[in-house]
């Protein structure tokens, strides 16, 4: 049987491929998992969502699964899955449980779980959960089963501790901030404007449909226009669960998670906060990144692509900084995970600090073109060992040598193998990138 849960949780189609009955499954084995790890007390866990309309059922199959094996459960309703992260630590709890597909569309949902402290579920754990789900143990009954309580001003909490972590109060910013009509539209603006800044919001009314709908992270030209017409001094974008951010500055230009990760290393590198004077990125980092962080004396250490690889890098090192282009930005000294609005927060307080604008800051580091090609192919793993395709990778990077970088990876999900190129002008990587991706098509 396949492995159920993917890198980031279950994810899936809600009400075909992610079902009531499967939710209610999954949440009755992760809670007679936890039991079975100790027995010294009822487990207690954390069940949080986005506004997307088929969490509301999936949320009642949650708890009805956890309560049913056992397990106490704390409701925090509507929040970004960093709060929910957050508050499993702050109030104790055993697990955490997320229910979200992030940046996907509407109709998709996933579930995340988190162990105590607000860490990422352990793959060992997680397959545990799986083989519990086959077994049928008896229910608990009278006052065994689990109880259920909404956690009063969850949204509140997680803010307050947002706010005392920020280093800089944010006067004199005026920011626009696309919620994604997700799970950050109300906790978002309103730390912002706690901190100080002056926040035009946009995109910040779900109605459970409209969550990532031609708005948020994947949209950039919504908040970019925004941005123009306020008169912002920059423009924050969250995707459906708030775990990451992009940004724009005042002219609309794009600052990635890459450019954000390089202004927030060198701010805590002058504060005397990152360790070791490290920034852990993953392989698809553009090479400018490496490039500005030498020319900054701060050591770049690489991971395969994922989140969940950074935090295990983080943490083996004891490490400060970490995160994906993508905007996933992780500090280990305050989350667990990737956290969207402490990353704007942090980005907004060197912009306080500075008196520089985003555009001043984010100069520290020029992208180099990147070109990203998806090759079809019919087996993956045979043009991975292909020896024409790493001839043919050896020769570019010969002629690309310290200008450019190749990076050819095989899809995690799908019969895919991805070409990106990087190079001093688009055109050199464009050319470099289709050649290479004919010879991997060339592959039978």
């Amino acid at each position: 049987m396949a492995r159920l849960f993917g890198t980031d949780g279950v994810r899936g189609l809600a009400n075909a491929d992610l079902t009531p009955e499967l939710a209610l499954s999954v949440a009755a084995a992760a809670a007679r998992v936890l039991a079975e790890h100790d027995r010294t007390h009822r487990p207690v866990a954390l069940v949080g969502r986005d506004p997307r309309a088929s969490g509301e059922m999936l949320e009642a199959a949650v708890v009805a699964g956890l309560s049913s094996a056992g397990a106490d459960v704390l409701r925090v309703g509507v929040l970004p899955t960093p709060a929910v992260a957050f508050l499993v630590a702050a109030l104790g709890a055993d697990v955490g449980v997320m229910i979200s597909a992030s940046h996907n569309a509407m109709p998709d949902n996933g579930i995340k779980l988190f162990a105590a402290g607000g860490h990422k579920l352990p793959d060992s754990v997680e397959d545990e959960i799986e083989e519990k789900m086959l077994t049928h143990d008896g229910r608990p009954t009278g006052a065994a089963i689990g109880r259920v309580r909404d956690v009063e001003d969850a949204e509140g909490q997680y803010v307050e501790h947002l706010l005392k972590i920020t280093p800089h109060r944010l006067e004199g910013i005026k920011v626009v901030v696309d919620c994604a009509n997700g799970a950050a539209s109300i906790a978002a603006p309103d730390a912002y404007r706690r901190a100080g800044a002056e926040v035009v919001e946009i995109n910040s009314s779900p109605d459970g449909l409209n969550i990532n709908d031609n708005c948020g992270s994947t949209h950039l030209d919504v908040v970019r226009a925004a941005v123009l017409e306020h008169g912002a001094d920059l423009g924050i974008a969250h995707d459906g669960d708030a775990d990451r951010c992009l940004a724009v500055d005042a002219r609309g230009n794009e600052v990635d998670g890459d450019q954000i990760m390089a202004v927030i290393a060198v701010a805590m590198r002058d504060a005397g906060e990152l360790t070791d004077n490290t920034l852990v990125a993953t392989v698809m980092s553009n090479l400018g990144l490496h490039i500005a962080m030498r020319e900054q004396g701060i050591a770049l250490r690489t991971t395969g692509v994922g989140d969940r690889y950074v935090l295990e890098e983080l943490r083996a090192g004891g490490l400060a900084l970490g995160g994906e282009q993508s905007g996933h930005v992780v500090l280990p000294a305050h989350a667990t995970t990737g956290d969207g609005l402490l990353t704007a927060l942090r980005l907004m307080a060197r912009m306080a600090e500075t008196g520089k604008t985003l555009a001043e800051l984010a100069a520290v580091m020029s992208r180099l073109p990147q070109v990203l090609i998806n090759v079809r192919v019919s087996d993956k793993a045979l043009v991975a060992k292909d020896a024409s395709v790493n001839d043919a990778v050896a020769r570019v990077t010969t002629e690309l040598a310290d200008s450019g970088r190749v990076l050819l990876r095989p899809s995690g999900t799908e019969q895919l193998v991805r070409v990106m190129v990087e190079a001093t002008s688009h055109e050199v990587a464009e050319s470099a990138a289709r050649r290479l991706a004919d010879v991997v098509s060339s592959v039978h």
